[in-house]
């Protein structure tokens, strides 16, 4: 079914057990039939608890083991970039979350390749000197995306070393320039601290900021790193 559909245009697939399959399409959520699109549920593919399943099975190379980590955090990426959101039960060990079971609805985010989306912000922010930068906005706009253009703007016009700090395994799936090196699934204290002693980076780039993070950036721009 999603085979009949232009890529190009296709954000995210919704998959939610016992419902009609739903798909953002040019920012707008339609349902998938059979042969690609359609206005009517009643036409949808109806997403069964074995779809959701083999999913996630076929997302994780089908070793829930090799994506335990991800799942504790409620998500896993599949190749390409592919992030996957998940929803069910989750199952605690002494109040840290050990893993999900009996999913329930997926959120698969199609990722894009996107040449130049951050033309504008290279040119207004970057184009005397390398500056620190945060870039925010709802989910679902774009950051990832531009982040992954302007690392590799800043590659191709610079030379500077840059490391991709991609927690997520998002970032790093697409063309990141020919100066970066990539830390992946690590948590941003872990890949800071290890990559800007062990790699010397000049820029580092990351995504997902939190709180608890903004240690480990501060560390890295008192030690000369742009961020």
């Amino acid at each position: 079914a999603v085979s009949q559909i232009n890529l190009a245009y296709l954000y995210e697939l919704r998959l939610r057990a016992e419902k009609p399959i739903m798909v953002n399409y040019k920012g707008v959520y339609r349902y998938l039939g059979a042969y690609g699109l359609t206005e009517y549920s009643q036409r949808a593919i109806v997403c069964t608890r074995d779809d959701l399943a083999e999913t996630i099975y076929k997302a994780g190379d089908y070793s829930v083991y090799s994506v335990e980590e991800q799942l504790k955090q409620g998500f896993l990426t599949a190749k390409g970039g592919v992030r996957i959101g998940l929803a069910g039960e989750y199952v605690f060990d002494n109040g840290k979350p050990l893993t999900i079971r009996r999913f329930t609805s997926l959120c698969i985010r199609i990722p894009h390749e996107i040449y130049g989306c951050a033309k504008e912000i290279y040119d207004r922010c970057m184009s005397d000197k390398i500056h620190n930068l945060l870039i925010a906005s709802p989910p679902g706009f774009g950051k990832t995306t531009i982040l992954r253009d302007l690392g590799r703007m800043i590659a191709d016009k610079t030379g500077k070393n840059i490391l991709i700090c991609d927690e997520r395994g998002e970032i790093s799936a697409g063309n990141v320039g020919k100066c970066c090196d990539i830390v992946k699934y690590a948590d941003k204290i872990t890949a800071f601290e290890a990559g800007v002693r062990a790699l010397r980076p000049d820029i580092v780039i990351t995504d997902e900021l939190s709180l608890r993070d903004c240690p480990a950036l501060e560390k890295a721009m008192a030690s000369g790193v742009q961020v």
